[in-house]
């Protein structure tokens, strides 16, 4: 690679100037591997960084996340530079399967991408529930509960939908946790629907595991997710979830099992089946200690990160 052959990168002094901050900590720091998550910046600034350091046989790995890809290394504007940083870094990992497949098919990748799924910590869930949430309105009142960053793929005003028709039938409240453009979407939708008064806008949380412990349920009605952390970090705090049957959520729920999946926008089916869980306490009880399970038992950090470990040592061990 050479910059110049890349003269968008000169758009964005950010880029190189993270690329020379990154040079600076290889050489200090005697750096072998460089691990770059989402293809842009950060990957095209650390193959820069590796021009920079031409004296150290430094390698660079990649991982890509799923919006470096489905948003924004597939626009025209920024698809050179993506498919330059995943061509030329020594490594490239997705998160899930289907996002291997799909940089395979919209970039017409035929290099080799390791899947290696995003990791939890048991540990830090199912730990006491979060007392800055609103009290219930009741003791029996039932728990949704949503996190993102309240982009439009999120479909927020989904969740107040499907929040709205199960409201009809059971008591419940629902709390949105985080922030972004589609919040006062969220808000408009929750008083238009008539349920604002139970509607608990948390705002951005630096620790999302005390609140995921007084949820019953986590809804993910995205119009695409590459893995789905949010709803990894629900099934480690025993919560059910009920989300999109798209990308890589069905490596990541069982259907039946940990959570519930259905057609992106099908909203009644979303109350249907959340319904159908939260009125039967055996069925939910089954479905969370279910959920608990499989994230721990495939995603735990001990079992991911020595994944990492052994594509390093593979990389170093390359010519």
């Amino acid at each position: 690679m050479e910059i110049e052959d890349y003269p968008l990168l000169r758009q964005f002094p950010y880029t190189l100037a993270l690329a020379s901050k990154l040079a600076e900590v290889v050489r200090t720091k005697q750096l072998d591997v460089l691990h770059a998550h989402y293809a842009i910046p950060f990957g095209a600034a650390a193959l820069i960084a590796r021009q920079i350091v031409s004296e150290r046989a430094l390698k660079v790995i990649t991982t890509l996340h799923g919006t470096d890809i489905t948003l924004v290394g597939n626009n025209a504007s920024f698809r050179p530079v993506t498919e330059m940083t995943i061509e030329q870094s020594d490594a490239v990992t997705a998160v899930s399967q289907f996002l291997v497949e799909e940089t395979a098919r919209q970039f017409e990748i035929t290099r080799p991408i390791d899947s290696i799924y995003n990791f939890i910590d048991p540990d830090r869930h199912g730990i006491a529930s979060c007392c800055c949430l609103p009290e219930k309105g009741s003791s029996g009142q039932r728990t949704l509960m949503h996190v993102s960053n309240f982009r439009p793929v999120k479909r927020v005003q989904d969740v107040v939908s499907v929040f709205a028709k199960v409201r009809e039938q059971i008591d419940a409240r629902l709390v949105l946790v985080g922030d972004g453009p589609d919040a006062t979407a969220a808000r408009c939708a929750a008083e238009r629907l008539g349920v604002l008064e139970h509607v608990a806008f948390v705002g951005v949380v630096d620790h999302i595991a005390p609140l995921l412990a007084a949820a019953d349920l986590f809804l993910l009605p995205s119009s695409t997710e590459s893995f789905g952390l949010a709803a990894l970090e629900a099934m480690a705090s025993g919560v059910p979830v009920i989300a999109s049957e798209i990308g890589g959520l069905p490596e990541v729920i069982d259907h039946g099992k940990t959570g519930f999946l259905a057609p992106v926008g099908s909203t009644d089916r979303m109350a249907e089946l959340a319904i159908s869980v939260l009125r039967d306490p055996e069925a939910h009880q089954r479905m969370s200690d279910a959920a608990r399970h499989t994230a721990a038992e495939r995603f735990d950090y001990r079992l991911i990160v020595p994944q990492y470990e052994a594509l390093y040592q593979r990389v170093v061990d390359e010519p």
